[in-house]
């Protein structure tokens, strides 16, 4: 018995068990974490992105909110990428891992909604991250208003594009269709990954992600915020979404453009067919473009559901056109 062991024996005993069981101690730890309620399934698309994939991953594993599984799909990376899940899972068993070949990042999102068993599901590009308490903060304020979906900031970093922060200003429940969809609206708050969303309410709606298309998220974002009931916006916490040359914003292939204009035509389509009001300014902002030699001069950057703002060389405002009531 320990109570009778000498000093120098049991501290002998002690240094072995503590040696031989603190990785069974952190097993046991995570083991109990998994097996209670998932609060939140974070979808992970994961392709050839080894250089910021760890700063990715230790954003998640270190959340505050500990009832998370983390599922990445590696979508047939031919670099580290794999090696890297594989090291990170075997330290963290809310870690999962599905391989897949080069399918896309849409058939990896719909393989993720399909493995998922979180109350939500949020998504992270594989070269973002998150703060520390955005998953907690986000799942707090859905179940504090019976919401579908929360919805944060997010922080732009980028060498290609400039950085910009955007915020909500303050915590606020939205019912209505047509202000849940001004709520994340095109371009300025359009990212799947800023938000969770209720898993039950999504495969009830069933609305997949688009393969073989790049901008497939705008589709899919505007269709999934008209359907589900409610929205909350949670200001001061962010994802951070990594702009560099890899990404698609950045590309400039026919394809990408093609996308581009398919996908905006998708979402005004879907926003006329469901009567949602703000039609006039985006038809005429994509009209009203100004080209020189190829050279786009004057075009949109962004544009609200009652304003449009036009940009000399992409960054000098020359004209704002507003709906006036």
């Amino acid at each position: 018995m320990i109570k009778y062991m000498q000093t120098s024996t049991f501290i002998s005993y002690y240094t072995y068990i503590t040696k031989t069981n603190t990785l069974n101690l952190n097993y046991i730890k995570m083991r109990r974490i998994i097996m209670e309620k998932i609060k939140i399934s974070v979808i992970v698309p994961v392709f050839n992105a080894e250089k910021y994939l760890k700063m990715c991953l230790n954003s998640l594993v270190s959340q505050t909110l500990k009832n998370i599984e983390i599922i990445c799909i590696d979508d047939g990376s031919t670099d580290n990428s794999l090696a890297i899940l594989d090291k990170f899972k075997s330290k963290d068993n809310r870690i999962k891992i599905i391989k897949q070949k080069n399918y896309g990042v849409s058939i990896a999102r719909n393989n993720g909604i399909s493995e998922a068993q979180g109350e939500y599901i949020g998504f992270v590009d594989a070269d973002d991250w998150v703060d520390k308490d955005f998953f907690e903060k986000l799942y707090n304020a859905a179940q504090k208003y019976n919401a579908d979906i929360a919805t944060a900031g997010y922080y732009r970093r980028g060498k290609i594009l400039r950085s910009k922060k955007l915020n909500y200003k303050k915590e606020e429940k939205i019912t209505n269709p047509t202000e849940k969809i001004k709520a994340v609206y095109i371009p300025k708050w359009n990212y799947i990954w800023n938000k969770i969303y209720k898993r039950e309410s999504l495969l009830k709606i069933d609305i997949p992600f688009e393969n073989g298309r790049y901008y497939e998220d705008m589709i899919w974002l505007v269709k999934v915020i008209y359907s589900l009931n409610s929205l909350v916006t949670v200001p001061n916490i962010f994802y951070h979404y990594r702009k560099n040359e890899g990404s698609i914003v950045t590309q400039k292939s026919k394809k990408h453009s093609d996308d581009r204009n398919y996908a905006e035509k998708e979402m005004l389509k879907f926003m006329k067919e469901h009567d949602i009001p703000m039609l006039l300014p985006c038809k005429n902002a994509e009209k009203l473009k100004i080209s020189c030699f190829g050279i786009n001069l004057l075009k949109v950057e962004y544009y609200t559901p009652y304003t449009a703002k036009y940009k000399l060389f992409g960054f000098l405002t020359v004209l704002t056109v507003r709906k006036v009531f």
